[in-house]
């Protein structure tokens, strides 16, 4: 009985980092999902979100092991896993 207990705490502990959202809109009191449509989806290359939606107006260089880099657009920021997209984010107009 108290392994069945321990194993479901351990489930428990560990299901938040099963939920994952794409593209979040940010603001200072709330989260919302933005439509796909309008931001690059994670798993994109680099060269896909260029040609979908262009030149980015600033990229942010690499850091970290592994590197991750972002680039700014007008309205989202996009975050880099070398050369695949991790997240999409909203910024404030």
């Amino acid at each position: 009985m108290n392994r069945y207990i321990t194993t479901g705490l351990c489930f428990l502990c560990f299901l938040p980092m099963l939920s994952q959202a794409d593209v979040i809109r940010q603001s200072a009191h709330t989260a919302k999902v933005v439509i796909p449509d309008h931001a690059p989806a994670r798993g994109m290359s680099q060269q896909y979100v260029i040609k979908k939606w262009g030149q980015p107006v600033e990229k942010h260089r690499a850091v970290g092991n592994p590197p991750i880099s972002s680039w700014d657009y007008a309205g989202f920021s996009v975050y880099f896993e070398r050369n695949l997209v991790l997240h999409s984010v909203a910024t404030e107009k």
